[in-house]
């Protein structure tokens, strides 16, 4: 396996990996507990008994999203297909931010409220332990925070970088973004992150900081039969 190969199916390589204590598992699939992360995990190549066994835990009708599904039966419905970029270290240089303060579950409010008004993605009241989010307050409000969401072997995920609108143009989130990256590589791991291919202005940057375009999944919501459905 090349040094990338974990990287091919993020959720799955964490759940069988790094975050295994994290893992619920119904017959071949994985998932998070619905509170931490709502991402699933599809074996490599997923067959019939994989699929069903989607099925069964989504509940009929249910809709999931998956990364770059393969072999999706014909009783499932595409509901939305988001078209996305995986970037990769290629020698970003992490630095420490005096600035930056470690988040702890005690502010676990001011980061739902901060999500909640800059849309960066997934965030849910125990996302904070998947990894180290770091963040930012200026007169005690949190306006800005970064942090590590997968973590397949030797590769941890950065996430959940925003900033509130009164803050923005100032750097905090490239700075966080650093900080992050310095502890990450304190543990000998290396930094990857996940955007949407239309978001070309955070790409850029990104690439500007030493992160090189890697792959281009697509996020695909699907619908489960409104019927129960068993393998075959």
């Amino acid at each position: 396996m090349g040094e990338f190969a974990a990287l091919d199916n993020p959720s799955w390589s964490s759940l069988t990996g790094p975050h295994a204590a994290f893992a619920q598992r119904h017959g071949q699939v994985l998932r998070y507990p619905a509170d931490v992360s709502p991402f699933l995990g599809l074996p490599p190549e997923p067959g019939p008994q994989a699929w069903a066994d989607l099925a069964d835990l989504a509940g009929p009708g249910a809709v999931v999203t998956v990364t770059d599904p393969a072999g999706v039966p014909g009783d499932w419905t595409v509901v939305s297909r988001l078209p996305g970029v995986q970037l990769v270290d290629d020698g970003v240089a992490g630095a420490e931010d005096p600035e930056a303060v470690v988040l702890t579950e005690s502010d676990v409010p001011d980061m739902l409220a901060l999500v909640e008004r800059t849309r960066p993605g997934p965030f849910l009241p125990r996302t904070i332990e998947m990894g180290t989010y770091l963040g930012i307050r200026r007169e005690g409000r949190l306006v800005a925070m970064a942090g590590e969401r997968m973590h397949p072997p030797g590769w941890t995920e950065i996430s959940a970088v925003c900033t509130a609108a009164e803050c923005r143009g100032q750097g905090l989130g490239t700075r966080l973004v650093l900080a992050v990256v310095a502890g990450i590589r304190a543990r000998g791991e290396r930094p990857f992150l996940h955007a949407a291919a239309s978001n070309t202005g955070a790409i850029r940057l990104y690439e500007s900081l030493g992160f090189r375009l890697r792959a281009q999944p697509d996020f695909v919501s699907l619908r489960a039969p409104a019927v129960e459905v068993s393998a075959v």
